[in-house]
């Protein structure tokens, strides 16, 4: 079997309702550039219906293709699981609830004649909340710092990518999984396309404020070893400033300023020098905790069940 020109793929969870929309605005969009395509979705193992839709879809067309995961394993290893599955020349990358509109790869795809690997989608004016906008924007200020790269709260994972970036980016089987890092990091030939952001069409975000700091601090966690080198200019500054104190205050206890020692002051140095020791070490002792995550090699997903009757092979 020839492979596809295009391969799309996206997570599904909680989108029951969704589904079959996102597949014939998939078609409808990808057809007027070619026939040759094929859509991949992954059931994140979503909790409503939404496996039995992505079954009825890959019934009518054998162009869609279904994966079910056996548990919920994040939406990031849903797209690794996609992305290993897929055979496109190009690849597609969009979330299941049409806030990233299939109308656009056209114009994305457009974009990248023009000599890019990929072409990241620019979400001109995101139909978020604006609590949801301002903690994305503060989340990736503080990621681009800690990571020392610019890091883009328009960019997610909507986006088209060349073969060879899919193959970079599947060569990192790290268990902490950030599709848009990941492409960051593996470089290529970079283009960006402003598009429109839609609203949710139904539904509403699995992504609660828990889900968020967790994953931000995966992330920091996975891509940075800056929070490490801070607290040893931390530790380098505190040294030096108490180095500095130890003249002044014998000077002072000569001239006879400190006739007794200071009960405040010591409780108060004890307290903020155990609570830095205990900072640092929670700091090495979570670096630490990914490091034994990853050294257990287990695999990123499982499959349980597919729509293919040839059968997907299980990943490595």
């Amino acid at each position: 079997m020839p492979s596809p020109l295009f391969s799309i793929i996206s997570p599904v969870y909680q989108a029951e309702d969704l589904v079959k929309i996102l597949v014939r605005r998939i078609q409808a969009s990808v057809g007027t550039l070619t026939e040759n395509y094929e859509i991949i979705l992954v059931d994140d193992r979503s909790p409503d219906g939404a496996w039995a839709r992505i079954q009825a879809e890959a019934a009518r067309d054998p162009r869609v293709y279904g994966l079910r995961l056996s548990r919920n394993f994040g939406q990031h290893r849903a797209i690794t699981a996609g992305l290993d599955q897929c055979r496109g020349e190009w690849v597609v990358v969009l979330d299941c609830d049409l806030q990233d509109r299939p109308e656009e790869i056209p114009a994305l795809f457009a974009e990248t004649q023009r000599g890019y690997d990929l072409v990241l989608a620019l979400r001109a004016d995101r139909q978020d909340s604006w609590r949801k906008k301002l903690l994305s924007r503060l989340f990736y200020r503080l990621l681009s710092y800690l990571t020392e790269a610019r890091q883009d709260p328009a960019v997610a994972n909507f986006g088209i990518y060349h073969r060879k970036v899919i193959e970079a980016v599947l060569a990192m089987r790290e268990s902490v999984r950030y599709f848009p890092t990941m492409v960051r990091w593996v470089g290529f030939r970079t283009g960006y396309l402003t598009v429109l952001h839609a609203g949710r069409v139904a539904g509403r975000s699995s992504y609660g404020l828990s889900q968020r700091l967790q994953l931000g601090l995966d992330i920091l966690l996975a891509y940075s070893d800056k929070p490490l080198r801070l607290t040893v200019k931390m530790g380098l500054l505190l040294s030096t400033g108490a180095f500095l104190l130890v003249p002044i205050t014998l000077v002072r206890y000569w001239a006879g300023q400190i006739d007794q020692p200071g009960y405040t002051s010591l409780i108060i140095s004890i307290w903020f020098f155990s609570g830095l020791l205990l900072s640092v070490l929670g700091m090495v002792g979570l670096y630490i905790g990914k490091t034994f995550e990853q050294v257990k090699n287990r695999p990123l997903y499982i499959v349980d069940a597919n729509t293919d009757s040839h059968g997907l092979p299980q990943p490595e």
